[in-house]
């Protein structure tokens, strides 16, 4: 018989009950609304993202500025520490405390502790933001943003093309927000061709990958700037 789901935490939060359940020692899920948005045994594509994003730039910077968004479980971050040198400095944004105070316990033991890493801060709020601090001051600029949220881009109706992460203005800031040479990596359920045009549109070159194995549906958009500013 199956081991029943245990509650360790629930918070309510402005999109509804955010929840972290575990079964057993490394069986964790977390949760909006009812709804699973993540688990602890199916990480392949977060692992990629970070991986993909950071091995982009590593091998031109000793010291690269990366941002990633959301903290998750932390697999995303782990990934790219990975391939990131002694020297990076990496700002995670995240929404919520609790899944903060959940990747440092009891999450710890999946990443190896990773929000102890020296080489991150963690900055609590809304990822846009930071990005906009970032456009709008060039000593700021990261070589990386890598953005794994619970909702990536979106296809048809659900695919604002206002939206404050995705949306035209919003690329707009990340493109400013990032190096001449960086690299904007997005983890997204599926392709969506109506973001394909936008982001292209936005003064971005595209790269649209599958690259975890048994998930084909799931995609790693790398994008670089080509635009001058």
């Amino acid at each position: 018989m199956a081991r029943p789901w245990l509650t360790l935490d629930r918070v309510e939060t402005a999109d509804g009950v955010l929840e972290l359940r575990r079964r057993g020692a490394r069986d964790f899920h977390i949760l909006r609304a009812g709804k699973v948005l993540m688990t602890s045994t199916q990480q392949r594509s977060e692992e990629a993202l970070g991986t993909l994003a950071c091995r982009a730039i590593a091998p031109r910077h000793d010291r690269p500025r990366v941002l990633v968004a959301g903290l998750g479980m932390g697999y995303t971050l782990r990934a790219a520490l990975d391939d990131l040198p002694a020297g990076a400095a990496v700002v995670v944004a995240e929404l919520h405390e609790a899944v903060v105070r959940w990747v440092r316990d009891p999450l710890a033991a999946l990443t190896s502790d990773v929000l102890a890493d020296p080489r991150v801060t963690v900055a609590l709020g809304d990822v846009a933001e930071v990005v906009a601090g970032a456009a709008a001051a060039a000593a700021e600029r990261f070589d990386a943003i890598v953005l794994d949220l619970y909702e990536g881009p979106r296809p048809g109706v659900g695919d604002p093309a206002d939206d404050h992460v995705f949306g035209a203005a919003a690329l707009a800031r990340a493109r400013e927000a990032l190096a001449p040479d960086g690299v904007l990596a997005i983890w997204s359920e599926a392709v969506v061709a109506s973001f394909e045009r936008r982001i292209r549109a936005a003064g971005f070159s595209l790269e649209v990958l599958h690259p975890a194995r048994g998930a084909r549906r799931y995609v790693v958009y790398l994008a670089r700037p080509t635009r001058k500013r």
